[in-house]
Parts: structure tokens; C-alpha cells; sequence
């Protein structure tokens, strides 16, 4: 197999610090948020607009990659489940998955709704939600 690099392009800067304490998913009571981006990539944030609801991707970077299947939730009533099949951070590549909402652009901080990571989390990607039809 070949090795991608991929590179944060910011962080995430939460009240949540470990992952006893965060919600399972980010409708489930998660604090606003902010991302603080690298002024490298200051230009590729002109057109976020408070409002709009963005995909964003993370790496899980406390996840653990060695697992394959999981009790979903935690839940161990629940029966085991393989990763790919559930919304678990713990998976071989740990890339997070959020739909959030913009609340607040300030330079290269963009505060958010709805966001389940934990403090420190790297963020790798910013992609907007479209709507049946739209064009990007």
C-alpha cells in the first residue's frame, strides 16, 4: 500500500477535552466551537459565511487505528458491529466526518455549532453542503 500524507490545515479549540465527556454525535449537546486555521490557507476561507452549514473533516488523532469492530455507541447490549458500519472515531484511518454550522467568521477562526471533537483536534478539510442541483 502506498502512504498519503495529509496536513492539518487548523485545529479545533473546544471545551471538550476527553471523550468520557463528549457527546456521541454533535446534535447531542455539543458546545459551540471554534476552528483556528494556518493563515496559510486564509484565502481559501473568504467565502464562509455565518449560516451556513459545512462539512468538516478531522483527523481523530486519539483514536485508536487497530480497531475493526465495535459494540455501536458503546453500547455493549448491543451486538458488534464492523467499523465501517458505524460512526466510531476508533477505525484504521480516523478521519471525522461533521456537519456544522457557521456562526461566527473572525480572520482564520470560524466558530461552529453542532461539533462533537475534542480540543486540539486537527482539521483537514472544509466542504459545503449541497443542496440538490447546486453547483460548486
Amino acid at each position: 500500500m502506498n502512504d498519503y500524507v495529509v496536513r492539518p490545515i487548523g485545529f479545533v479549540e473546544s471545551p471538550l477535552v476527553d471523550r468520557v465527556s463528549a457527546p456521541k454525535q454533535g446534535d447531542e449537546g455539543a458546545p459551540e466551537a471554534w476552528l483556528v486555521f494556518e493563515p496559510a490557507v486564509r484565502e481559501g476561507l473568504r467565502d464562509l459565511r455565518v449560516g451556513t452549514d459545512v462539512l468538516l473533516l478531522t483527523w481523530l488523532d486519539r483514536a485508536d487505528r487497530d480497531v475493526l469492530v465495535v459494540h455501536p455507541r458503546g453500547d455493549l447490549a448491543r451486538p458488534e458491529t464492523g467499523v465501517f458500519s458505524t460512526r466510531s472515531p476508533d477505525r484504521p484511518n480516523p478521519v471525522g466526518l461533521h456537519r456544522v454550522t457557521i456562526t461566527a467568521v473572525d480572520g482564520t477562526r470560524v466558530r461552529v455549532r453542532n461539533l462533537e471533537a475534542l480540543n486540539g483536534t486537527p482539521v483537514v478539510d472544509v466542504k459545503p453542503v449541497l443542496d440538490p442541483g447546486t453547483e460548486r
